[in-house]
């Protein structure tokens, strides 16, 4: 049964960087600002993670390219947030056998990300020329895994990598699994030093189309009138051409952009209308407890292995989010 409220948090790396604090305090603290448009045809979202991104990087030690790979990843997991049907947690997974391999991202309805690289470093055989990762990406899958409050089993979709781009074969992945037309748009922003400036995504997901009526000014005495399908094929492509036309969002960001500035200045012909405003961060609930709990659960004689020849404190480190605990060895014989 999945556990939907966590009272624990990681063990929260400083940003010790002076140049990246002193940026996060000049720019709009993250957060996702979801909106809707078009007489409720498009639903949306546009995330700031700066902050997200740059924890990240600290909790997992991250070299320029890897911050560039997952936290492109963790834009995306946050993106999906708004996709969740009440308290939900996700996690989305892209298996792949190019040089990085992959990663493994989580969601929750609460407002938290987390995630890790499947191999903590991606081999360089050259020097970058672009920010381009399909070379470090080659055949593999896409999985979304979602567990919402009372399941006890999650569902699990999957998909094929088409176009070694993390947004695109999210976006593919929707289209194929869910049957729903979705698009993605993350983007990070570094310096000069290699720094995270401003990191942050756009999402749009077109809803069910039914036909029928609309309120029009132009219209009859009812005010309405009819909505065909061509309509709302026309609606589609202006709304994607407003959506390609969106500038680099983590140097919008960096330079101070707004978030709710952006989606009004972009969509303004949809009518977009502000929904809710969140926060999101990178956390993880993992905590001392529940790793001392898992090893006094491990087989009596793989127990009385640690006790005997491992260090004390042992030292374990949590996957998802990088935090290091040093546990006594008297807490598993407790």
């Amino acid at each position: 049964m999945l556990k939907m409220i966590y009272d624990f948090h990681m063990l929260k790396e400083e940003i010790k960087d002076q140049t990246t604090v002193n940026q996060l305090s000049k720019i709009e603290k993250d957060g996702l600002t979801m909106f809707v448009m078009a007489d409720g045809r498009i639903r949306g979202a546009f995330l700031g993670g700066t902050a997200l991104v740059n924890q990240m990087r600290a909790q997992h030690k991250t070299g320029i390219l890897e911050t560039y790979v997952l936290g492109q990843a963790c834009l995306c997991s946050a993106l999906l947030i708004p996709t969740m049907k009440g308290r939900e947690h996700l996690t989305f997974r892209y298996e792949t056998n190019g040089a990085s391999h992959g990663f493994c991202t989580e969601a929750d309805s609460t407002g938290y990300v987390r995630g890790y690289l499947l191999d903590d470093r991606i081999p360089v055989e050259k020097p970058l020329e672009s920010w381009d990762l399909s070379p470090f990406f080659g055949d593999g899958t896409v999985s979304i895994s979602r567990i919402g409050e009372g399941m006890r089993q999650a569902q699990t979709g999957t998909t094929d990598i088409i176009f070694k781009n993390i947004a695109k074969d999210l976006a593919y992945y929707f289209q194929q699994s869910e049957q729903t037309q979705t698009a993605f748009n993350t983007s990070i922003q570094m310096d000069k030093e290699g720094r995270v400036a401003g990191a942050g995504g756009m999402f749009l997901q077109v809803m069910p189309f039914a036909g029928g009526k609309r309120k029009s000014a132009q219209t009859s005495d009812s005010g309405e009138d009819s909505f065909t399908e061509a309509d709302n094929d026309a609606l589609l492509s202006r709304v994607e051409m407003a959506f390609k036309a969106m500038p680099s969002i983590g140097q919008w960001i960096s330079e101070g952009g707004k978030r709710e500035d952006a989606v009004i200045g972009l969509f303004r012909e949809f009518e977009p209308k502000i929904v809710y405003d969140r926060s999101i961060v990178f956390d993880c609930p993992c905590c001392e407890e529940n790793f001392v709990r898992a090893i006094k659960n491990m087989g009596k004689a793989e127990l009385d292995d640690i006790i005997a020849h491992d260090k004390d404190p042992i030292e374990v480190t949590c996957n998802h989010c990088g935090s290091v605990y040093h546990i006594p060895k008297s807490k598993l014989t407790e």
